[in-house]
Parts: structure tokens; sequence; C-alpha cells
């Protein structure tokens, strides 16, 4: 069939709102698959830190994007577009619709609108600045994106290590800002997109997030953030839930302090996430309440 015809629904919100949910109730119901634009559950080595869907759920909708890459591997925006534009090209060969589900706003960004191409970073320059992170912590991060790339600075998410690290070590392979290579016209994407996302309350936020940790914490993140204790120099291990908890190893803070900062950090990047889509004037917002009846309010209003 004419491409032009399939559809991308993606669904966009902030962390434990219920897009997983939801986006395996719009799968199911257009017997589809799932691309998933979460920029950590793709690292195949990462578990309960990540929240990734439910072994059930995985083997209920088909998943592209998760763990599909190793945590040794280099993944951008760039490598999301390119591997998500192969996977619903792999969805549309049997149905005229896939479901995209995630929060990291810049992977869906890439997806929907295209990033401009940025050099290949060297090895070496990253590896810099990931041991400078390590060793003199954000505020290094900070001072050194806010001096050599003051234009990124004002936009930057300022207490999002990857995103500093990523403009630090663009700045420093090419000489421009991160941002010069976000500057170009829309790319037109052979299908439509259709964008929804999960609206909830600062309230129901919060009790969902301290819920999904505490829930992390018994079902063994405290394992699986150990097991990574050597590769946690890797950018793919600069996330919340791994942070803390290596603090906690290293004797830096209890683990009733490690468990806190966790739900405190998730809760200022939920409030990051919903900064970014907010700005997305495209996007049709719907209540947090059942899965079916979210599906269904989408659905309608749809007219699909």
């Amino acid at each position: 069939m004419d491409n032009k015809a399939k559809t991308v629904i993606v669904v966009a919100g902030p962390t434990a709102s219920g897009k997983t949910a939801f986006a395996i109730a719009l799968a199911k119901h257009f017997n589809t698959s799932i691309i998933s634009a979460d920029s950590r559950q793709c690292f195949k080595e990462l578990g309960v830190g990540v929240a990734k869907p439910t072994a059930a759920e995985l083997q209920e909708v088909k998943h592209y994007f998760i763990n599909s890459h190793s945590i040794h591997d280099t993944v951008t925006a760039q490598t999301f577009e390119a591997y998500a534009l192969h996977a619903a090209d792999a969805i549309f060969a049997h149905n005229d619709v896939a479901v995209m589900a995630g929060g990291t706003g810049l992977y869906i960004k890439a997806f929907c609108e295209g990033l401009d191409a940025i050099p290949e970073i060297e090895p070496g320059t990253r590896e810099n600045i990931q041991n400078n992170y390590l060793k003199y912590g954000i505020s290094w991060l900070q001072n050194q994106v806010k001096s050599i790339d003051p234009a990124f600075w004002l936009r930057a998410e300022q207490q999002n290590p990857q995103r500093l690290i990523r403009a630090l070590e663009v700045y420093m392979s090419t000489g421009k800002s991160v941002t010069e290579f976000r500057t170009s016209a829309k790319k037109q994407r052979p299908f439509n997109i259709m964008k929804v996302g999960i609206g909830i309350s600062k309230e129901a936020l919060q009790h969902n997030i301290n819920a999904r940790v505490d829930a992390m914490v018994r079902h063994g993140l405290l394992a699986d953030v150990e097991a990574m204790i050597p590769y946690k120099q890797l950018n793919a291990l600069q996330t919340v839930g791994y942070s803390e908890v290596f603090k906690y190893f290293d004797g830096e803070l209890s683990l009733e302090t490690a468990i806190e900062l966790i739900k405190r950090n998730t809760r200022l990047y939920a409030k990051r996430q919903m900064t970014w889509f907010r700005k997305e004037k495209e996007i049709f917002w719907i209540g947090s309440n059942a899965a079916p009846e979210m599906r269904d309010v989408f659905l309608s209003s749809y007219n699909i």
C-alpha cells in the first residue's frame, strides 16, 4: 500500500504516567508493534533501574528498541532516528499503523522531524569528558558548558548530565554548538504522524514515581546496579536510578538517602519531560485513567 496512508501514533508523556499500558492497548487494538523512544531501555545490560516493559508485556506485543543495544555502544538521537525509521518500515510491511512510545523528547523529535548529522566523536574526547564528570561532578559539566557553549546552555536541561556531556563532546570535536546541528527544516516523512500525550496531575505522578522506585528496590535494583559497577563510567550508566545507588556502594550515601534521591531526581526528570512536551502544539492530551478507556477516547477523537 502507499506509505502516505500509513500512520505512526506517538505516545508521549513523563515517566510513570502510564505510557506503556496505553501504548500496549493501542498496539493490541491495531494488532501492531511498538517502537520504544526511551534512551535507556535500549541497553540490554540494564534492567530494573530503567523500568522496561515486563517480560509478559514484551511477549504480548513486539517492541523495537528494547534490549537492542549494548551499554558499550554509542547511542544518540541520530542512532535512534535511523533505527526507528527502519523499524517503522518493517512494521509497515505488514500493518498500516505503528505505535511509538517513550519520554525522550529529543528521540521523538529526531524520528518525526529529523536532525542534522553530527560528525563522529573521537572516543578519547568522550572518555575524557566522562572521566572529568565522574571526578568533579555535575557542577564541572555545568561550568564547562556554560563557558564554551552559552547558546546551548540557555536552552539546556541543566541538571541532565547526558545532555551536557553530549554538548561538550560535540563542541570539542567540531568547534560548533550542538544547537547548530538542530536548525535545519523539518524533514518530510512518507507517513502520517499523530501524537497523543498522557496528562497526569502532579500529585498522581509523584505517587506513581514513589511507588515505582519502591517496587524497583523490592525487585532487585541494588543487585542490578551492583553488577554495573565495573562500567559505571560509561555514558549509558549516567542515569537516574544508577548514579544514586553507585554512590551508596561507594559509601557516599546511605541506602535511604539514595532511594529518596532517586525519587527526587525522577520527579525533576518528569518535570523536564513535561516542559518539553507542552511546547508541542500538535499533541492531543488525554487523562491518565485506565488504558482501554484512554485508548477509546483517543481513537474516537480522531474518528479512527
